[in-house]
This record gives C-alpha cells, sequence and structure tokens, in this order.
C-alpha cells in the first residue's frame, strides 16, 4: 500500500503540465467549451425579483406580515409560512433585517453580484437548454434574497426558484456558511450556476426507489454531474464538481487505480450506507484511496462512467439517459475500463 501511495504522489507533478492544459480545453476555458447540441435552442424569457431590499426595509411586525403578503409563493415555499408559523415570522424578521452584520453581509453579497442584467441572462442560458433537452421544463419564477444561512442555498420547485445569494459571496465575505473549508469551495459566485444546474436535474434524474447500491449512487451523481455538463457546456469539470485543479489532474492521472480500488475491494454492490457515505458523500478526502485523492470521488467515478456510456451511445439524448433508471446497464453499455 505504501507503494501505491508513493505512486500517485510521484504522478502528480508529471502529469501537472499536460493535463492543466488538456482539462482547460476540454472542461471549457477560452480555448473551446464541451460540445453543446443547444447551442440553437430559442431563448426563454427570465425575470428576478430581488428581495433583498424590501426585506432589509423590514423594522416591524406589520412590515414583515406586508413583506410575506407580497410575496405569497416565496413565503408559502421558502420561509414555510403557515398560519401556525405566521406569528413567530412575523416577529423574527425585523430582528433579522436590523441586524447589524447581516446588513453588511447583505452589502457585501450586492457586491459580489453586483450586475442582475449578467445574472438573468445566465440563468436564461441555463434555462433554455434544460428547455431544449426538456420540453415540459418551464422556468419558474425566479427570487433572490439574503438569507443568512438560516434558509436553504437554493430552492426550486416548478413554481418558484429561490437563489439565497449570501451562500455564495465568497472567501471575503464576512461571515461565510458554517461548514468545512473542502465544501466552502464551492459556495463562491462561479459556483452558483453548477450547483442550481444539478438541482434542477432531480426533476429528471430516474432511479429505482429500492437501488441502493454504491454503483447505484455513483451513477446517479454520475447524471446529475452530466446533466449540469450539458447546460452549462462552459463549466469546467473543477466548477461542476467543487474540485481544485490539482485534484483532478490527480484523479485524471490515476483514474485506472481508483477505479481498481473499487473493483478490488468488492465495493460497487455495497449497501452499507457508512461505505456510501465514505465514498459518495463529503468528505475532505478518502484516504482509504490515497490521501490526496479528493471526497466524492465516487460522483467523479459515475461521471466517467456516464460519459463513456453517451461516448458508446451517441443515439441517447440527455432525455433518455436520465430515465435510464438501470445503473448496471449503464455501466455494462459504457464499457467502461480505464486502462492501467
Amino acid at each position: 500500500m505504501e507503494k501505491k501511495n508513493f505512486a500517485w504522489r510521484r504522478w502528480l507533478p508529471l502529469f501537472l503540465g499536460v493535463s492543466l492544459g488538456l482539462s482547460a480545453c476540454k472542461d471549457g476555458a477560452s480555448s473551446g467549451c464541451r460540445s453543446d447540441a443547444a447551442a440553437d435552442a430559442p431563448a426563454v424569457s427570465v425575470r428576478i425579483k430581488h428581495l433583498e431590499p424590501a426585506f432589509f426595509r423590514i423594522k416591524a411586525a406589520v412590515d414583515a406580515q406586508q413583506f410575506m403578503n407580497e410575496n405569497p409563493a416565496f413565503s408559502h415555499y421558502y420561509l414555510q409560512r403557515q398560519p401556525a408559523t405566521a406569528k413567530e415570522l412575523e416577529a423574527s424578521m425585523p430582528q433579522m433585517a436590523t441586524n447589524a452584520a447581516l446588513q453588511q453581509l447583505g452589502r457585501e453579497t450586492a457586491a459580489a453580484f453586483p450586475d442582475s442584467a449578467a445574472l438573468r441572462h445566465d440563468l436564461a442560458e441555463l434555462f433554455r437548454r434544460a428547455h431544449y433537452y426538456f420540453p415540459d421544463f418551464r422556468v419558474p419564477p425566479t427570487a433572490t434574497y439574503v438569507s443568512g444561512f438560516l434558509g436553504k442555498d437554493i430552492y426550486v420547485n416548478d413554481s418558484l426558484l429561490v437563489l439565497s445569494l449570501d451562500w455564495f459571496v465568497g472567501p471575503k465575505a464576512s461571515k461565510r456558511p458554517d461548514l468545512p473549508q473542502y465544501m466552502l469551495r464551492r459556495y463562491i459566485p462561479a459556483g452558483l450556476l453548477p450547483q442550481l444546474a444539478q438541482n434542477v436535474s432531480s426533476k429528471y434524474n430516474r432511479h429505482e426507489l429500492t437501488a441502493n447500491t454504491m454503483l447505484d449512487a455513483m451513477v446517479h451523481a454520475g447524471k446529475a454531474l452530466y446533466f449540469a455538463s450539458q447546460v452549462l457546456p462552459c463549466a469546467p469539470d473543477s466548477l461542476l464538481l467543487g474540485y481544485t485543479g490539482r485534484e483532478l489532474v490527480g484523479l485524471e492521472a490515476n483514474e485506472p487505480r481508483v477505479w481498481g480500488h473499487f473493483l478490488e475491494r468488492n465495493l460497487l454492490y455495497s449497501t452499507t450506507p457508512f461505505l456510501l457515505q465514505k465514498y459518495v458523500g463529503e468528505r475532505p478526502n478518502v484516504p482509504e484511496i490515497d490521501k490526496t485523492c479528493p471526497g466524492r470521488v465516487g460522483q467523479w467515478v459515475g461521471l466517467q462512467i456516464v460519459r463513456k456510456y453517451v461516448a458508446e451511445h451517441p443515439e441517447v439524448s440527455l432525455g433518455r439517459l436520465m430515465a435510464e433508471k438501470d445503473a448496471q446497464r449503464i455501466l455494462n453499455e459504457s464499457h467502461y475500463r480505464p486502462k492501467r
């Protein structure tokens, strides 16, 4: 095992100069993006309601009541306003809106996302591609908000999209979500759309309810990431996965070894939640493979399997891929065999 660890570290410098250039081209740097079948898809209309100014004008319970009455869908879905909780919300919202630290975070959020037209354009680009691949997709009414991390970072259903932008201000913010650093890497302005795309994918990403193996979890995550890569064809893999460039280089250089680990340890058909969390869930690294191997490596492998499956079956549309529930079939027909 020690010899393998040494090999991982030894390969990194050898591939660093070459792989960074290749990933820049492949992942959508200025020299090119992924193939985009939806490049000429019709435009869609996106309207954004910025709730922050009205929220920060709340001084009393009556103001909070008016704010919620004027934004009924937001209040119902995002704030979870119910008859039993309305009075409590009306009492707590003025305390939040007048909190100096939250007001400071609100100013930092406005500075991090200064261009409403640019945000609207980026959302429209994502949504028009989603509509191209899934004609039943409807652009939800969109709102931005500053939740103080008490609400979800992104909330989306057919009736509403809420972007809690303070989550995505980045490392210069006076306050950040209470998350470890390896997760905070995803909470930057550029990380907003990749996370939104994966949220949107959940509407179409089918899987068997009884499918609970490691392979099922890997392929399900891989399909979500692949969906995001198609509706955001110029988003680099580093943003889609929340990895550093060095982590991606290491994975690409050692892909056969990573895949071999899953095979040699008979992990693909494990249903043990602890093991699934180790390889697919949030974690700073996966020392069982190597201390430099990043967490969620199972998701990365799932993406490679899905990409190989699509390459082997170019006739399969994104809609058909997302509707495919059988992870074993995707693996078998992908002929995924990274060479040692």
